[in-house]
């Protein structure tokens, strides 16, 4: 016992071994982290590959078997996002351009959004319906079809509804908020500096002229009235006009096709089966890739966010 302990190279040879095998540990542990990154790296990689729509077009096959075509319009209608013009022109345009298309319906549930955005769908709706005069579009109404997604709306054939969905809000909005009582208890001063008498229009953090305002009242009303000729244009001598009709009120499915604001009752299903007798479905709508779906739920929302205290239009 007394010669082990006396022993150098006893005592050498235990270091070593111990050495050796913290190495061996070591080495282990670095492996099993590689192997876990890499399953991580794996599982990533086939989730980002199931998200992004490689095909970019729905499930339509181009091969010419007649069908009815759908392109969805889901959401808030603005510049970025599943219901931005760029999208759902896009599906459109491949509807109408499949040979074995024999009708296509435009899905709408949206609350509406963007003027501009909305105006450049209805246009192109007209363009398509003129160039391909023997494919009708019908717009079938899931849950909302208000404001700009009616807007769409009425550049169909035809618009068809549930009994339940909510359908009109034909007005316009400029929301924003004024802040100058709150600085005013908190003793903050706005310092606002302007080249322009009104290049500081409708500001948030001074208070309000009434010279901007009437400024302001005078282009929401020229808004309407541009959304109310779209609507007696695309729904024409079925309309039963209301004093209340462009108010900005909503209505029932049901109640809306007594005004004339919609056709009758309907799904995806019933009318492609019984209106354009093409029980065959494809989907046309074209999905955001990658990076826009990103963008949509980081830079756009707070984009959004950033501006919603100040004023702006919207068919919502």
């Amino acid at each position: 016992m007394s010669d082990y302990n006396n022993d150098p190279a006893w005592e050498k040879g235990i270091i070593e071994k111990l050495a050796l095998g913290a190495l061996a540990e070591q080495r282990r542990r670095r492996r099993w982290g590689i192997f876990f990154k890499l399953l991580g790296f794996g599982y990533l990689t086939a989730v980002l590959f199931v998200a992004v729509d490689w095909g970019g077009g729905g499930d339509r096959l181009g091969d010419g078997k007649p069908h009815t075509a759908v392109v969805q319009l889901t959401g808030v209608i603005r510049d970025k996002g599943d219901a931005a013009a760029d999208h759902v022109i896009s599906g459109l345009q491949a509807a109408f351009e499949d040979k074995g298309t024999m009708g296509v319906i435009l899905l709408i549930d949206s609350p509406g959004g963007s003027p501009v955005q909305a105006g450049i769908i209805n246009d192109e709706i007209y363009r398509l319906r003129a160039k391909y005069p023997k494919i009708p579009l019908y717009a079938v109404v899931e849950d909302v079809c208000a404001s700009g997604g009616y807007y769409i709306a009425v550049a169909a054939d035809k618009i068809f509804v549930d009994k339940a969905s909510i359908v009109g809000s034909i007005g316009v909005l400029m929301d924003g908020f004024g802040f100058v009582g709150t600085m005013d208890k908190l003793g903050v001063e706005r310092r606002l500096l302007t080249a322009g008498a009104n290049k500081g229009f409708l500001d948030p953090f001074s208070p309000q002229n009434a010279e901007q305002k009437a400024h302001a009242q005078q282009m929401l009303d020229e808004i309407h009235q541009q959304f109310i000729d779209v609507v007696r244009k695309g729904r024409g001598k079925r309309l039963k006009e209301t004093p209340d009709m462009f108010s900005g009120l909503m209505w029932t499915g049901a109640k809306s096709i007594e005004m004339g604001l919609a056709d009758g009752l309907g799904n995806v299903d019933s009318v492609a089966r019984d209106v354009i007798k093409a029980e065959d479905v494809r989907d046309y709508t074209v999905k955001p890739n990658l990076a826009e779906k990103f963008a949509k739920q980081l830079g756009a929302d707070m984009a959004e966010g950033a501006v919603g205290m100040l004023s702006r239009f919207s068919l919502r």
